[in-house]
């Protein structure tokens, strides 16, 4: 069935990037251990003068590790099978918190303790980044089930949070946590509101629906709120997180692999947005505008229990797409230390 498809995939996967994960840190704690420090403190183990070469290996083993968790192209595709066989609650944490622990797990085992290799490896994060964003659209684009659009909707928002990481400034990186929070928010309120639909409709086709917004109109104002976040709508959480990304990558004056600037990998992840708009607005037109369908008359729309966590998802992306200091400011002080550490080993180009 697709279930055990989609499990037995999920575990393979997630068994290879944690297989990764863990001969990174055993190597670690053998250099480590070499210098007579034995410890598994991860501020400890950043004290280490690490030699060049082996930030290069260890920071891989962490890249491709935690960036299965991401989900990185092309290990992605556990992410959108997972989704779709998963219950609603599932698909929620999933999102906003598995795929989270990727991107957390890049810049707190990765490039805080190994910022060197960072720097050596950003021209492939740069690249893995658009593939992400622009892949991951397309392919969103061309799906019919609603959790399959937004699974692979997830890669693409996703490869933001790469392109950020890759930058190595302040913008960058705060825009990347920024954007890991967003993304969380947003893809939770598009799952419990697909949930709410397939739950009574028991079927998640866009063909077959239409004209919902007549008989669920609660659920497709959330729908639009999410899609409106989804494309980066100013008011929205998502768009402080994209702009402070672009404007990181934008700002950044190194070139890749010494001819490709920094500049060109943000103009094409900005591609992404407008692929996104085409796929979000024809989902929403496809499944809640148009005609009334007699068909879907039995549908109720969201009441009572089933409104908080709508009202609470859809609360939270605006009003920190309105009042985004707080958040900034939190990310920003967590990125200090960080920031300290790569503007440390200077200018050292990335490149293979």
């Amino acid at each position: 069935t697709r279930k055990d498809y989609a499990a037995m995939k999920l575990t393979l996967y997630l068994l290879v990037g944690s297989a990764f994960i863990l001969i990174g840190i055993i190597a670690t704690f053998v250099y480590a251990n070499n210098l007579g420090i034995r410890s598994f403190d991860i501020q400890t183990l950043s004290t280490i003068e690490y030699s060049s070469s082996f930030q290069k290996f260890a920071f891989f083993l962490m890249l491709i590790g935690f960036g299965i968790l991401v989900p990185m192209w092309p290990f992605h595709t556990w992410s959108p099978d997972g989704h779709v066989a998963a219950p609603t609650a599932v698909s929620m944490l999933h999102a906003g918190v598995l795929m989270k622990l990727g991107g957390y797990g890049i810049i707190r085992a990765g490039v805080f303790l190994f910022p060197e290799g960072a720097k050596y490896w950003v021209p492939l994060i740069a690249v893995i980044s658009i593939a992400n964003v622009v892949y991951g659209a397309m392919v969103a684009m061309a799906q019919k089930d609603l959790k399959f659009v937004i699974g692979y909707s997830s890669v693409s928002h996703m490869g933001y949070v790469l392109l950020g990481i890759a930058s190595l400034n302040f913008e960058g990186i705060d825009g990347a946590v920024a954007q890991m929070f967003a993304h969380g928010i947003m893809t939770a309120l598009f799952f419990t509101l697909i949930g709410n639909i397939y739950h009574q409709a028991h079927t998640r086709e866009i063909d077959r629906f239409g004209g919902l917004i007549h008989q669920m109109p609660r659920v497709a104002i959330g729908f639009i709120i999410a899609g409106f976040a989804s494309l980066g709508l100013p008011g929205l959480n998502n768009f402080v997180a994209e702009f402070l990304i672009f404007l990181g990558s934008h700002d950044e004056p190194r070139k890749l692999f010494s001819i490709i600037p920094f500049k060109a990998i943000s103009i094409m992840a900005i591609l992404g947005i407008v692929i996104t708009a085409a796929y979000i607005l024809k989902v929403v037109q496809s499944t809640f505008l148009g005609p009334r369908k007699e068909e879907w008359d039995h549908l109720e729309d969201a009441k009572g229990v089933e409104m908080i966590p709508i009202v609470m998802l859809a609360g939270v992306l605006i009003f920190f797409g309105l009042f985004p200091s707080p958040l900034i400011d939190l990310i920003h002080s967590g990125a200090m230390s960080l920031m300290g550490k790569i503007s440390d080993i200077g200018m050292i180009m990335g490149g293979f």
